[in-house]
């Protein structure tokens, strides 16, 4: 038998003015109103004229994490019945994993600088933020008891800079709503009559909820439970997928010398900016490793780098290794007489350049750039390095591809399977490190909830 709530299931039963007060509690004020507001909004009009009926309100969300537990908070505060799966022996652990080193939940910047880091999908990511952007984000924080800072980067934080507290107190707020949450219960895809097939401990059960929503994550840290294993039901059943793909990823090179590798694999590249053809280059810092280069930097750069060697083989990056000086500057250092010093020496001397910069530049140059003061400058300000692929998706900090936005409806439900939602980093958008990821997954999860509750409510 499925482990199941003992409670038995209520109906859907909700009026206007009920449905009212559970947008006011959701729906953050003053950026204006959305698709995803007006979702909330004919759902009360329509309890207006249905009042009298009832349905079913029992719904299955696949997936315990942001998305999925912020789709169970609107979903339960609306009166339905909740039940959540995860394939793992606990919720939230990749969200607890982002949280190791400080975690960043969201990020400051103006709105319009925020939307543009979701790149060609920001159309799509739009009307989600709009409804739930960075500062209601921050707000729903403040309400689970958790206080907030902005660091000198923009970046936002909780006080404590830890994960834990605010999972364990959101956790709390769902299962005292009544939110029933099963673990090691791993969804496989669907029965030939449209049941859901889980494993679990005691076997494999059926699940038959009135929706559900799928909330499964990436590709990326399938030992945490995003393995994209999600994607073969979903294109049985016709369902219009991107490949998933690394993002926020290393890159390697053709090979490193042996010199390199020993010396230098693990170095930090600080103080450097990193251009890719005629964008302006990125200031930063990064990491040299064993098979390329990885870190921050070559993270903000990842989705046109990996798209450039989608297209062409390979990407060529130029890394400005003294972004506070111009070339002509640089130049005119290096020409000063070094005298009996080695060029390292007369390197280090005047421009402060050693380790792994000096490394790079004897690695990716030529012998004669050295004799040629001009051409060495310009290879301290424009460094060609060639990378060739990514490294495994698996590695990745998150994955691009998934579910298009186009295979969905503005509930985001699928078109061609109607009471299925689908939402978080499993849809086809992706964002850089900086509190995007999770603000995104945080707001989709929001726009499923509400979505399957005016479905709920339109069905019945």
């Amino acid at each position: 038998m499925l482990a199941m709530d003992s409670r038995a299931p209520h109906k859907f039963r909700m009026s206007a003015s009920s449905l009212t007060s559970i947008a006011s509690k959701l729906a953050p004020t003053g950026d204006g109103a959305d698709r995803m507001h007006a979702l909330f909004r004919r759902t009360a009009a329509h309890a207006m004229t249905q009042h009298s009926a009832s349905s079913p309100s029992s719904v299955a969300i696949i997936g315990g994490g942001p998305a999925g537990l912020m789709a169970a908070e609107v979903l339960s505060q609306a009166g339905i019945k909740v039940d959540l799966y995860d394939g793992m022996p606990s919720v939230g652990r990749k969200f607890l994993l982002a949280g190791v080193g400080g975690m960043n939940i969201t990020h400051s910047e103006a709105y319009p600088a925020f939307l543009s880091r979701y790149a060609e999908r920001a159309p799509q990511i739009a009307p989600l933020l709009r409804a739930f952007g960075a500062d209601a984000l921050c707000q729903w924080i403040h309400g689970l008891g958790i206080d907030t800072f902005v660091g000198s980067s923009g970046r936002v934080f909780p006080t404590d800079m830890k994960a834990a507290p605010l999972l364990r107190a959101w956790l709390k707020r769902l299962r005292d709503s009544g939110v029933v949450i099963h673990t090691r219960h791993r969804w496989l895809g669907w029965n030939a009559d449209g049941s859901l097939k889980v494993s679990s401990p005691e076997g494999e059960k059926t699940l038959t909820p009135d929706a559900t929503l799928l909330a499964l994550g990436g590709g990326s840290w399938s030992r945490l439970g995003s393995d994209g294993a999600w994607m073969l039901p979903l294109e049985q059943q016709g369902v219009g997928l991107a490949p998933l793909q690394p993002s926020n990823c290393g890159f390697e090179v053709q090979a490193w010398s042996d010199l390199m590798i020993s010396k230098f694999a693990g170095a930090p590249l600080k103080n450097i900016a990193i251009g890719l053809n005629d964008d302006v280059p990125r200031l930063g810092e990064c990491v040299i490793t064993a098979t390329g280069i990885e870190g921050s930097l070559i993270y903000a750069l990842s989705a046109p780098i990996r798209e450039a060697i989608n297209q062409y083989g390979s990407a060529t990056v130029h890394l400005d290794l003294l972004p506070g000086r111009p070339v002509d500057k640089v130049q005119a250092a290096l020409s000063k007489p070094r005298g009996s010093r080695s060029m390292a020496k007369h390197l280090h001397s005047q421009l402060g350049i050693d380790g792994v910069k000096a490394a790079l530049l004897r690695e990716l140059t030529s012998a004669d750039t050295f004799t040629d003061m001009a051409l060495l400058a310009k290879a301290i300000k424009a460094l060609p390095m060639t990378l060739v692929k990514t490294r495994p998706l698996d590695e990745a900090i998150s994955s691009a591809g998934g579910v298009l936005f186009e295979a969905m409806d503005e509930r985001l439900m699928l078109k061609q399977m109607p009471g299925v939602f689908c939402a978080g980093e499993m849809l086809d958008w992706e964002a850089p490190t900086g509190g995007y990821l999770l603000t995104a997954c945080f707001a989709s999860g929001r726009a499923a909830g509400l979505g399957m509750v005016e479905w709920l409510q339109r069905k019945g």
